[in-house]
């Protein structure tokens, strides 16, 4: 009889050590699955902080751009279209004046002529920075062929222009994304970069809408971040983020600028 029951002790206790083991393994695969998730969950809250600071330093590029483009028309509006309708009043005031010579009365009708016509030429131009009404009426891509005009027209810069998109009229929201991101490319180069060539191209590669752009300029470190953290930079990246686009941007020193983005 103790031959018989010995093994089923050991049977028992062979289960519990089994049943032992396997609670085991199943609590530490539990503490494992915990932390494990714990860490995700942490790595994923980590992420959604990354991504709403980058979020808010977009929006505060935008404000600060925004904030420069007000001041640049108020300055523009003060220095020149204020002071020259200034001068148009004081001189309508002289035309009201007795004694007035023949002479002068022509003299001053011509000054308030030839001012009005600047006052109203500055204006235009004003306007024109603000929405281009090429762009408005045409399109981007009449937008931007008027674009290298201008900059050409300066003859300090030669600009090679190539679209090979056909541009959906009803996008021109997302358009105008695109125009003020090359508006501000093209000033970079032709301001800090020197150059004296610029190739843009429009293309579509694995059926997204791409931009090429390069110039012969002076050129900067890509890889040193703080090159890429200017106001300009910043407010490219906030329209990139807009479009739902990518933008790549290469650079050596003494070997311009190669930028594609997407859009």
């Amino acid at each position: 009889m103790n031959a018989s029951t010995i093994p089923e002790k050991e049977l028992v206790a062979v289960i519990l050590y089994i049943s032992l083991f396997f609670i085991i393994v199943a609590i530490i695969l539990i503490v494992f699955f915990y932390f494990s998730r714990k860490k995700i969950i942490q790595k994923e809250l980590e992420k959604k902080d990354l991504v709403l600071q980058y979020q808010k330093e977009q929006l505060h590029a935008i404000i600060l751009t925004q904030e420069e483009e007000r001041k640049r028309i108020a300055q523009d509006l003060h220095d020149d279209i204020s002071s020259k309708l200034n001068i148009v009043s004081l001189n309508s005031h002289l035309l009201t004046s007795p004694n007035l010579t023949e002479a002068e009365t022509i003299e001053i009708t011509e000054n308030i002529i030839a001012l009005t016509s600047k006052a109203l030429e500055n204006s235009r131009k004003i306007a024109h920075n603000l929405l281009p009404p090429v762009f408005e009426k045409f399109g981007l891509n009449a937008g931007v062929e008027e674009l290298c005009e201008e900059f050409e027209s300066s003859k300090a810069v030669k600009v090679y222009y190539k679209n090979e998109i056909d541009f959906d009229e009803n996008e021109i929201d997302r358009h105008l994304h695109v125009f003020r991101i090359l508006q501000e490319l093209m000033n970079n180069s032709l301001r800090h970069g020197k150059a004296t060539e610029i190739w843009i191209a429009f293309k579509i590669i694995d059926e997204i809408n791409t931009c090429h752009y390069e110039d012969n300029g002076v050129g900067f470190d890509s890889q040193n971040i703080e090159n890429q953290k200017g106001l300009g930079m910043k407010n490219i990246d906030s329209r990139i983020s807009f479009l739902n686009g990518t933008i790549k941007i290469n650079s050596e020193i003494n070997h311009g600028i190669a930028v594609m983005f997407t859009f």
